[in-house]
């Protein structure tokens, strides 16, 4: 054993002993940040017109500060960007996360001095409480690869901005940078394409053994590897043991993934965002990843049932149940405050509070009121493969409510495979049957017939790759919706495979 895996098991030890310090005092540890960010925000503009200085409780809180999503916190952003300083937070950020918006255009999320640490030791403190829970510290000896955005900056009015993971790239600690891949050079590229091409290029005679990033993009670095080599990815990497992810929901993904690697290899699960880094899988053994309370932001949960009632009711920490669907709201020390992220999660645990990221509130399926959720969709497919042969590489979902071939509406669902059923309509049925239990207001609607079993249609391969490039966010941090309430990107695919 090296000096390197002691020292990383050591340190693990200790943090593993803090971070079940806090976790095990919840609801002091939210009212400690909370109270942090009201005094340090109060006399900012922000602050001033929500009257911070008056506010002693959650409930002051709750009458002040409204909730908001980006759109509507834009006209304070936009004077951050604009480079005013003491808007949201004192001074002036030290970068934006550029993201792209679904109706605003651009988005600039503001990181500070205060909030970027918590990005890089969420990270840190994954994979040391994955080392304290498995004794598994080999892996620090060998090349780490993080597949990330360019890592190369713009600047608008003096605050440098670009992708979220392209800005973690400057936060490399120096005991990981030997390790580190790929090259500087190599995470520069632009083009998704080309940038696979040249990791490919540095990483396959390298000793891989932590290989990291959203598994659609992994994945298509996987085929790569494996038709430039003709091996199976744990052959070219046999100390390959541990895949880190975030972003998208591993398990649509996993059969493929054991399938391109030839075995099965220990996953740690991340919840980052640009406005925060909230929550990380802190178990092997334990289904959730554990909420990052100390971390310098004060969460906020709605019932997704309740969300957009006028006045919902926002709940604390200590307020949550078990398996409720809930929209989070964070307000943080990046200068966000009761801001609707659009996630929506279930907690798992209360002790301590683990949650699972449950999809988007904007991305759900509701034309006939079943208000179907991404966890749902993925639950049922993960249930139809089950046991079989059958793998897929990606879908998503729509409704057709006026199908051109007559009959009754129903859920179209859009995917590509790896491995196909030997019976598509057998398979469809299974897949409506898990959906009608994951759903009770679906199984009412089959029932009532007001909707027809769900109906799939089957894409070529790369068909979803083809989308995501004419849209530009080939790679990167971007994601493929499971499912959406309308039909722009079920027209788009058809058009595409017409």
């Amino acid at each position: 054993m090296s000096l390197k895996s002691i020292g990383a098991k050591l340190f693990a030890k200790y943090i593993h002993y803090t971070t079940y310090k806090w976790a095990s005092t919840p609801l002091q540890t939210q009212e400690k940040v909370f109270k942090k960010l009201i005094d340090i925000a109060k006399d900012t503009k922000f602050g001033k017109d929500h009257q911070f200085s008056e506010i002693k409780t959650y409930n002051d809180f709750k009458k002040n500060v409204p909730i908001r999503d980006y759109e509507e916190l834009k006209p304070y952003i936009s004077r951050v960007v604009a480079g005013e300083e003491n808007i949201l937070w004192p001074g002036k950020p030290l970068y934006f996360a550029k993201t792209s918006g679904t109706t605003s255009g651009a988005k600039y999320i503001p990181l500070t001095k205060e909030s970027m640490p918590f990005h890089i030791q969420a990270a840190r403190n994954a994979i040391l409480l994955y080392i304290a829970e498995t004794g598994n510290a080999d892996f620090v000896d060998g090349k780490m690869i993080f597949l990330q955005g360019s890592p190369i900056l713009d600047e608008k009015n003096g605050i440098k901005l670009g992708r979220l993971s392209g800005i973690v790239a400057h936060f490399v600690p120096k005991y990981l940078q030997k390790n580190r891949l790929p090259s500087w050079e190599t995470n520069c590229i632009e083009d998704w394409e080309t940038k696979v091409a040249a990791i490919v290029e540095e990483t396959i005679k390298q000793d891989m053994t932590v290989i990291s990033g959203i598994p659609s993009w992994v994945q298509m670095y996987f085929e790569k590897l494996q038709e430039h080599s003709g091996k199976k990815v744990g052959e070219l990497f046999p100390n390959f043991n541990l895949f880190i992810y975030g972003g998208v929901n591993y398990e649509p993904y996993r059969a493929k993934f054991e399938n391109l690697i030839g075995r099965k290899v220990n996953s740690i699960e991340l919840f980052p965002a640009s406005e925060g880094f909230f929550a990380f899988q802190d178990s092997q053994k334990e289904k959730g990843l554990l909420l990052q309370l100390n971390s310098g932001i004060f969460y906020e949960f709605v019932k997704s049932s309740e969300f957009f009632d006028e006045n919902p009711n926002r709940l604390q920490i200590n307020e949550v149940e078990l398996n409720e669907n809930y929209v989070m709201l964070i307000s943080s020390n990046a200068g966000l405050w009761a801001y609707n992220l659009g996630d929506t999660v279930q907690f798992t645990c209360l002790k301590p509070y683990r949650l699972i990221v449950s999809g988007r509130i904007k991305h759900f399926i509701s034309a006939f009121g079943e208000h179907v959720i991404a966890k749902e969709v993925e639950e049922a497919l993960q249930e139809a493969i089950a046991g079989t042969s059958i793998r897929v590489n990606e879908f998503t979902v729509a409704p057709n409510i006026t199908p051109t071939e007559g009959g009754l509406p129903y859920h179209q669902w859009f995917i590509e495979f790896e491995n196909m059923p030997e019976n598509v309509e057998d398979f469809t049925t299974k897949i409506d049957m898990a959906m009608q239990h994951q759903n009770s207001y679906y199984f009412d609607l089959i029932k009532g017939k007001i909707l027809q079993q769900l109906k799939i249609v089957v894409l070529p391969k790369d068909s979803f790759n083809a989308y995501m490039k004419s849209k530009g966010k080939l790679g990167g941090q971007n994601k493929l919706p499971r499912l959406s309430n309308d039909r722009n990107i079920a027209e788009e695919l058809l058009k595409g495979n017409s």
